[in-house]
């Protein structure tokens, strides 16, 4: 497997015999000093480029970062709607491990070549027309303090959605219930966890992409609680795990209101609960719910 600074040889020595790129960055976790270091990291680059329609068009240049395993161009699918936002990326992941996630951007946007994204650094400007770049930093990622509305709108959100995944129990939905679950219903409790987070750290930190950081700062006791509430495939694994993500929600969410000064919708969550529990035992041949 090619270390970083072949990789960084690769890339940069593309750029300098290629006229048409004419600088490159570089931003994700390997510019942030706080991301742990790992194999599995991508590197996230930005060609700067003139005549981008030509590189689009030249489907060889691309072969000499190495042997592919598996490649995706986002933006000539069908299946992922396409960004359209005049850029053009390239997901490459190599047979010797490593991942680029390479973007061409237009020369004309070269003053925003990051997207205003704090994690970024330049590598290469053939014409000394980059902006300057603070030193990276993951501030923009850090865990935001939440206002009393958002606080409540996640609340609400997650009792609400809880419904419809009882819902797909009962009628023995199974991915229409899961689907709820994880997509809907799930989010919101790492959400609160995130504030949870946020709040004994002084929201001065950031708990990475889908939470992946979270285990380092929950207690032993609140993360074997999340891990409880990833389900079986079976419905009775099911309704244990929106129950288990209804206890650990309603302490979590208890604890970021006491903290903010904020209030917990604590009759909601009786009555839902109730509901929950009233479903759960409901025939499966019921006329009526109640």
């Amino acid at each position: 497997m090619r270390n970083e600074q072949e990789m960084l040889n690769v890339i940069l020595d593309i750029a300098r015999n290629d006229e048409r790129i004419r600088a490159v960055g570089m931003n994700g976790s390997r510019t942030n000093p706080n991301a742990p270091k790992d194999v599995f990291q991508d590197y996230d680059i930005v060609y700067i480029v003139h005549d981008l329609q030509s590189l689009i068009e030249d489907k060889q240049w691309i072969d000499r970062f190495g042997s592919r395993m598996i490649m995706q161009k986002p933006e000539e699918m069908e299946l992922i709607p396409p960004e359209s936002d005049g850029r053009f990326p390239y997901l490459m992941l190599f047979t010797d491990g490593n991942r680029i996630d390479l973007t061409l951007c237009p020369f004309e946007d070269k003053d925003n070549w990051n997207n205003d994204d704090t994690l970024a650094v330049v590598l290469l400007d053939k014409d000394n027309c980059l902006p300057q770049l603070p030193a990276p930093t993951d501030e923009d990622y850090w865990v935001e303090r939440p206002s009393a509305k958002l606080f409540a709108d996640c609340c609400n959100e997650f009792w609400w959605v809880s419904t419809y995944v009882a819902k797909g129990l009962w009628r023995q939905e199974m991915l229409y219930a899961q689907d709820h679950l994880n997509v809907a219903v799930r989010p919101m409790l790492i959400q609160m966890l995130d504030w949870k987070v946020g709040i004994h750290t002084d929201f001065s930190i950031s708990t990475g992409k889908n939470g992946k950081y979270l285990e380092k700062h929950l207690s032993r006791e609140s993360w074997h609680e999340l891990m409880s509430t990833f389900p079986d495939a079976t419905y009775e694994g099911v309704w244990r795990a929106l129950f288990a993500m209804g206890d650990l929600f309603r302490r979590t969410a208890q604890d970021v209101a006491s903290r903010l000064n904020y209030e917990y919708p604590l009759e909601d969550d009786k009555r839902v609960t109730a509901y929950l529990k009233h479903v759960r035992n409901l025939a499966p041949d019921a006329s009526e719910i109640y």
